[in-house]
C-alpha cells in the first residue's frame, strides 16, 4: 500500500492522529538479516551513503 492511497482513503481519520505530511521516518531501517555473518553486515552498513 502506498502512502497516497493511504490518505485518499483514510485523509480524515490519518489527519487526526498525524499531524505532519509524512507518515514515515526517514532515520532509520529495520530488516531481518537471515544468516549472514556480523563481517557481512558491517561491510553493508559502512557502505551506505549517509543522509544530506
Amino acid at each position: 500500500v502506498s502512502y497516497q492511497k493511504l490518505c485518499q482513503e483514510f485523509s480524515e481519520y490519518l489527519s487526526q492522529i498525524y499531524w505532519k505530511d509524512v507518515f514515515w521516518s526517514g532515520s532509520y531501517f529495520v530488516a531481518s538479516c537471515g544468516g549472514v555473518t556480523i563481517s557481512t553486515l558491517r561491510k553493508y552498513i559502512e557502505g551506505q551513503q549517509k543522509p544530506e
